[in-house]
């Protein structure tokens, strides 16, 4: 009997090593594979904030981008009311009848065409009171002024009847101005964004 139970108590305990045995290496198993799953979760969303950080830094990028062009439009359309403000200011009606007074005098006895000077209604009638006489006997030839809706302030100017002229007014002074100041204030940003 104690040789039975001694056998017996053998094969119990040699049962309960196997499946102690069986269990660690189960365990094992499941916390392997618990870990290879945690650690797939883990690069995963380590993947999707990589991802979630560089759409951020890209949007931040464009919105950036988006900023300055939009600031740039802004300060342009503000630069060209300011030179087109200034310039329509810049000749008075005294200051515009000697510049003109000027162009006539120059251009004297060198064609015979008609001088055609085109400006706004208030202007034309100003310098019609003043010297348009003075300036017909200056110039030897028949000066024409015509008041234009077109003409804010400034004039044109044409010595051949109207043919062609050269243009004088508020607007063309300023899309000059413009032209040198854009990208002179182009460069200005661009020196302070960088």
């Amino acid at each position: 009997i104690d040789k039975i139970n001694e056998e017996g108590i053998k094969a119990a305990e040699s049962k309960a090593k196997e499946i102690e045995d069986e269990a660690k290496r189960r365990a094992k198993e499941i916390v392997e594979k618990a870990q290879e799953r945690a650690s797939g979760i883990i690069d995963e969303a380590k993947e999707k904030i990589a991802k979630t950080e560089d759409s951020a830094r890209l949007s931040l990028k464009q919105a950036g981008r988006d900023l300055i062009i939009s600031l740039r439009k802004e300060i342009d359309v503000m630069l060209e009311g300011l030179v087109s403000s200034h310039a329509h200011k810049a000749l008075s009606p005294e200051e515009l009848s000697e510049v003109i007074a000027h162009f006539i005098k120059e251009s004297a006895g060198k064609g015979k065409q008609d001088i055609v000077i085109s400006l706004n209604k208030e202007d034309l009638e100003k310098i019609e009171q003043g010297f348009l006489d003075e300036l017909r006997d200056a110039a030897k030839r028949g000066i024409i002024l015509k008041a234009s809706e077109d003409i804010d302030g400034g004039f044109t100017i044409s010595y051949d009847s109207g043919h062609s002229h050269y243009d004088f007014t508020d607007k063309a002074i300023a899309e000059y101005l413009l032209v040198y100041l854009r990208p002179r204030l182009g460069q200005i940003l661009g020196d302070s964004i960088v």
